[in-house]
């Protein structure tokens, strides 16, 4: 699946890095806590947090992560926002808190 089938499915807003929805997404993520992210989420995961600051891109580029998904309406930071442009990982935004998203997310990723 790719990150533009769960942008399509779940009505996620593409907030900056768009010539990432062709990324594979093979599975998710769910935390706001940097290092627990950093130590558990794998390569190609999908990142749903509430954190919109620019140290997500520096995880989510190390981990080589396909998509991050901010929750509850959030927004990334400019700096965030600028970063996922130029390395092609997109910042996506629901308005759903964490945990229905992760459900509807796992619901889709399962199938």
């Amino acid at each position: 699946m790719k990150v533009q089938d769960i942008v399509d499915k779940l009505g996620l807003k593409v907030c900056s890095g768009s010539t990432g929805l062709n990324r594979e997404i093979e599975g998710g993520y769910t935390s706001d806590l940097l290092s627990d992210v950093m130590g558990n989420a794998d390569e190609n995961q999908v990142w749903v947090t509430l954190q919109t600051h620019k140290n997500i891109m520096a995880i989510a580029s190390l981990k080589e992560l396909a998509a991050i998904i901010l929750v509850k309406g959030y927004e990334p930071e400019a700096d965030a926002a600028e970063q996922s442009n130029l390395e092609g990982i997109p910042i996506l935004s629901s308005e759903e808190e964490a945990f229905e998203l992760t459900g509807k997310l796992f619901d889709i990723l399962k199938k």
